[in-house]
């Protein structure tokens, strides 16, 4: 049994339906380094006004600008949840097994893999940021150092 997109290979088993513990560094693309906990909380700790909590309990990183959630990873969860634009883009993403269903989020988050991929991690945990603080009053936006979500 193959680990990546059902609709690419017959007798895939997408990421979300495997526990944590079973997840392997390969998916449809190849193999890719796995991503960890670590590098994901490396990459949103750089961002301008970022801050880190565990507002859900021990385990749970919880990444925030200006008070709004904007990536989540769970005690036990083999990823992590980041906002989409919408319901619709969220909804592309998991039809092309980029990513799942966010547990606990709107329908407008999704699920991603740790091995989904250095590049596809980064820029979406950009992209989730920068939506969430383009939601900010614009007196919050001032406080906070300028940030490319394309750099």
């Amino acid at each position: 049994m193959s680990v990546g997109n059902a609709a690419d290979n017959g007798d895939a088993v997408p990421f979300h339906d495997l526990h944590a513990s079973t997840l392997p560094c390969a998916c449809q693309a190849g193999y890719r380094v796995l991503m960890t906990r670590d590098t994901v909380n490396k990459i949103c700790e750089g961002l301008p006004g970022a801050e880190w909590s565990e507002p859900f309990g021990p385990g749970h990183d919880i990444w925030k600008v200006g008070g709004k959630i904007f990536t989540a990873i769970g005690a036990e969860t083999p990823g992590v949840s980041v906002k989409t634009p919408d319901v619709e883009t969220a909804a592309m993403l998991i039809e092309v097994g980029v990513g799942a269903k966010a547990p606990y989020f709107h329908r407008s988050w999704v699920l991603l893999p740790f091995d989904a991929g250095k590049d596809e991690l980064i820029h979406r945990i950009h992209r989730s940021y920068a939506l969430i603080r383009a939601s900010l009053t614009k007196k919050a936006r001032a406080t906070l150092a300028p940030f490319d979500v394309d750099s």
